[in-house]
């Protein structure tokens, strides 16, 4: 009978349990600096709770330059770009595109969420991620097997991704290596809120990785020269790092966490 499973789970794929639409996304952009680099592509695939899907993928003008060596990587080039909306101008389209869904990408948690966060509070949209569910499938994948996206596509799925690096292809691959998951191993719960869980790295308050929760649930530093070290404690014996944060090149989210931090000091 355990055979005749194993067999049946290679013929068909696992159908990802939903209790409100998922949303996978994936970006191209104009390099990997969250507060400098801008999208240059933007795709998004709603999965629904009864498995309909919608895709929706947009070429973003970056208004910035892309660098060559960068387009040798995902094949935009700034003349592709120069005739398409800016981010400013399709924000409340994706915002309203992913409004009450939870998000699923590959390395999302490490960057293709930060850079949306930016985006966002740069175009003036509100951006919260509390009431949201994150899968990071990609760190599934390397907690289970350790490569990268074509590998996890040719490994889960047993086919080539011959666009990589293309939005689409990229998002399209990263919900059928989703579902290649829960298809493969027994022991993933087939539940988003679970799978959000077991795809973080660590607990972190903002998105990029500056300020993080320790095992009491507060926040601390995560970089510096006050890395570990409480954020409250460090803003109330040192209130100039609060303006030089502000005043420097971290992500916008970061500082906006980092100001609700300070006010509820202040309030309290």
């Amino acid at each position: 009978m355990k055979e005749y499973t194993n067999f049946a789970k290679k013929l068909f794929m696992t159908p990802i349990n939903l209790n409100k639409p998922l949303c996978f996304f994936d970006l191209e952009s104009t390099g990997t600096n969250i507060v400098k680099d801008r999208i240059v592509e933007i795709s998004i695939l709603k999965l629904l709770p009864n498995q309909n899907k919608e895709i929706k993928t947009w070429l973003v003008n970056p208004e910035i330059p892309i660098p060559a060596v960068v387009t040798a990587i995902h094949g935009i080039k700034d003349e592709d770009v120069a005739e398409h909306p800016t981010f400013k101008e399709l924000s409340s389209k994706i915002t309203q595109f992913i409004k009450g869904c939870d998000l699923a990408g590959y390395n999302s948690n490490r960057f293709d969420i930060p850079m949306l966060a930016e985006e966002m509070l740069r175009a003036d949209q509100e951006f919260d991620l509390k009431n949201v569910h994150c899968i990071d499938v990609q760190t599934i994948f390397h907690k289970k097997e350790k490569r990268t996206l074509e590998a996890a596509y040719k490994f889960y799925c047993n086919k080539d991704l011959t666009d990589a690096h293309s939005a689409e292809a990229d998002t399209n691959a990263t919900y059928e290596v989703l579902e290649g998951q829960l298809t493969k191993y027994d022991d993933l719960q087939n539940d988003v809120k679970w799978l959000a869980e077991f795809s973080k790295h660590k607990e972190f308050a903002d998105f990029a990785g500056f300020i993080r929760f320790d095992e009491e649930g507060k926040e601390v530093f995560s970089f510096g020269k006050h890395k570990g070290k409480l954020v409250e404690e460090v803003l109330d014996k040192e209130p100039g790092y609060f303006g030089w944060i502000q005043n420097a090149d971290f992500p916008r989210y970061t500082k906006k966490v980092l100001t609700a931090i300070k006010l509820r000091q202040f309030n309290s």
